[in-house]
């Protein structure tokens, strides 16, 4: 597949589209204004020239991305031609469903429409599709031109080629995907990280710690050791008998809430958001965009470092 289209030129949008166009695709990316698509221009433009400074791409092949990217404003020029289809619009239903009938009037039936939903199940969304077999979810992460992990979902009606396919095309492009076997609310990675958020709450709730605390502890363990050994081949490398037993001793104390903790309620109500209103766990000053920057440079510093290890195993074989 050469022909990408991305329809939405937002956070997940443009970092997607930068990621097929490093891998010599011809990506389209439409927006509904101009300005949004000028906006994904320039941090598409930002995003590579921070990875010529780290060596990650030379000049010439940040030129030759920039220059495998359209813009355009009209949908129906965006899908024309297009093989995989990448929909990353805002989660109302009923645009979906708008979008996807046009899409449907205009491409071939071989033209793969992937969603980046995280909110609604391939049942809804292919409730009025001609072709429900050729929909699929690819759910990226955020920022997704750098985090390498990509979720493929699929559902009773996905036709296993779609996914064999839309697998091939997500290693191609050089990122980690996983196939879910099974639809489930959150996915993989959603449904451990609230689990997690859960007892990191809890914590807080209880006056164990402070999210401060929190954040310092898991950096300096499961965040160090996860980035080239995940939880269950950590698991692994301890000794199973030891994961018995402090599993044992401590799962029955964890919290178990169904509920909000009502200091995140709280939290919400006062306007305290994070970076949107400069207060959250942390106070920012300018909209976090100093601790997006660090955020973002740390993570292709790893990316980086994940690259040339894979890179070096290869040659090794």
């Amino acid at each position: 597949m050469q022909n990408i289209t991305v329809l939405g030129a937002g956070i997940m949008g443009h970092g997607a589209a930068q990621l097929f166009a490093q891998a010599g695709k011809k990506v389209k990316i439409q927006a509904r204004r101009e300005t949004s698509l000028e906006h994904a221009r320039e941090l598409i433009t930002n995003s590579l020239q921070i990875m010529v400074e780290k060596e990650m791409l030379t000049q010439e092949k940040m030129d030759q991305t920039l220059a495998n990217i359209a813009y355009t404003t009209d949908l129906r020029e965006a899908i024309d031609g297009a093989e995989f289809i990448l929909e990353s619009i805002p989660e109302v239903l009923e645009t979906k469903l708008e979008t996807y009938e046009i899409i449907e009037s205009v491409v071939s039936e071989k033209t793969i429409i992937a969603s980046n939903t995280s909110t609604f199940p391939l049942a809804e969304l292919t409730q009025k599709a001609k072709h429900p077999e050729r929909f699929i979810i690819t759910h990226y992460f955020n920022p997704p031109q750098i985090v390498p992990i990509v979720e493929i979902v699929k559902f009773e009606k996905t036709d296993e080629n779609i996914v064999q396919l839309t697998y091939d095309l997500m290693k191609e492009i050089g990122k980690s995907p996983v196939v879910l076997q099974k639809e489930i609310t959150g996915f993989i990675v959603n449904r451990v990280q609230v689990a997690f958020l859960r007892e990191c709450f809890n914590l807080i709730e209880q006056g164990i710690c402070t999210a401060e605390d929190i954040d310092i502890a898991v950096r300096g363990s499961m965040g160090f050791k996860w980035a080239f050994c995940g939880p269950l081949e950590s698991q692994d490398l301890a000794g199973l008998h030891t994961t018995k037993a402090m599993v044992g001793n401590i799962m029955k104390d964890l919290s178990n809430t169904r509920e909000v903790p009502s200091f995140l309620n709280e939290m919400v109500e006062k306007e305290e958001l994070g970076i949107r209103s400069n207060k959250g766990f942390y106070t920012y000053d300018d909209n976090g965009e100093e601790a997006i920057r660090t955020r973002d440079d740390n993570f292709l510093d790893l990316l980086k470092l994940m690259q040339q290890k894979e890179a070096k195993a290869v040659t090794s074989k």
